[in-house]
């Protein structure tokens, strides 16, 4: 790729939660999904980190949204002006600007031919004039690092911000694949309604947000707790500020039913991996990638239910991405899983 070439290629891992670009096999934007609209107008204030800060503080004005909900588009034009925002970002930080761009885009391996329509539409609208899309258990398994055209099977589980995907992948494939819409979101959200239900406290979703990054666990013992995390809010009835002291114990039982749902959808997917593949996953394990797979005592909580090593990837949050930039980096030889 010249240093003067007009195409310029960006890898993409448009995620629920968070949007990650890559260029040059350099991270240049890891932003959270979310713009900032003008009401009025329609027009884009701005997007990412800025917009995120806005969450919940903004004005009649203007909206933030979060244009991708269970993994899919759920505001098409939203989506392409983030999309559009956060390439303008990329391309500031690395001093590059092209008319035409390459990318490869990360999607959930559940998504219908309609959404992965959307997205594409959106990116080529964004400025991308070769779009191709590779599912995201491929891309977390490339990202990870694993030998995805071996003839042998490795189980994936990402547990993303809107979908948890798992996948048995072998030979250059996704042999079995179960794609839920519990993720990180869910759990987001049972923590809102477990500080309104127990404590009477109203938090957003950014506070539960933080909550769960500070106590989240799977499990109501861990070896290393962490410290309880001061919550301040309104009083539901009075209004009046109230502050809270949450263990991770509590935020353990809060999002107990949700974890279940994960671990019932890893056991469903295993149930329907071919005998060859069972045993080649019984023998290297499973790994955990995404956002969730850093909840405290997750891996520990599935290796004792299900009984097969589960494996933390290296960084769980870039291995979706990593692995858009490896498929961009060698297209030819990936062809075969782009879409």
């Amino acid at each position: 790729m010249g240093i003067f070439s007009l195409t310029k290629e960006i890898a993409i891992d448009l995620g629920t939660a968070n949007t990650i670009i890559i260029h040059n096999d350099k991270i240049v934007v890891d932003e959270p999904s979310i713009v900032a609209i003008e009401v009025s107008t329609g027009k884009m204030i701005t997007v990412g980190k800025e917009a995120q800060m806005m969450q919940g503080r903004e004005p009649e004005g203007i909206r933030t949204i979060r244009p991708l909900r269970k993994g899919v588009i759920a505001d098409f034009r939203a989506a392409e002006m983030m999309i559009r925002g956060l390439v303008e970002k990329a391309s500031q930080k690395s001093r590059w600007f092209s008319p035409s761009m390459r990318m490869v885009v990360g999607i959930p391996s559940g998504s219908t031919e309609v959404e992965i329509r959307a997205v594409r539409d959106s990116s080529e609208h964004a400025g991308g004039r070769d779009v191709y899309m590779l599912y995201e258990p491929m891309a977390a398994a490339l990202g990870i690092g694993l030998d995805v055209v071996a003839p042998e099977g490795n189980m994936i589980v990402d547990i993303g911000g809107g979908t948890t995907e798992i996948a048995v992948i072998s030979l250059g494939g996704i042999v079995s694949n179960k794609s839920i819409t519990i993720a990180g979101d869910d759990l987001t959200d049972d923590i809102q309604e477990h500080m309104r239900r127990v404590h009477n406290v109203k938090v957003g979703e950014r506070t539960a947000e933080l909550i769960k990054m500070n106590v989240g666990s799977a499990l109501m013992e861990l070896e290393n707790p962490p410290e309880d995390y001061i919550v301040h809010g309104p009083n539901q009835m009075t209004a009046l500020p109230m502050e809270v002291a949450v263990s991770y114990q509590e935020i353990s039982h809060s999002i107990e039913k949700s974890i279940s749902k994960i671990e019932a959808a890893v056991l469903s997917a295993l149930e329907q991996t071919p005998p060859e593949l069972y045993a080649d996953i019984v023998k290297n394990g499973i790994y955990l990638a995404g956002g969730g797979a850093l909840i405290r005592g997750l891996d520990k909580r599935l290796t004792d239910k299900i009984g097969i090593q589960f494996h933390i990837a290296e960084d769980p949050l870039l291995a979706v991405a990593k692995g858009t930039g490896v498929a961009l980096k060698n297209i030819d030889k990936f062809s075969f899983l782009i879409r």
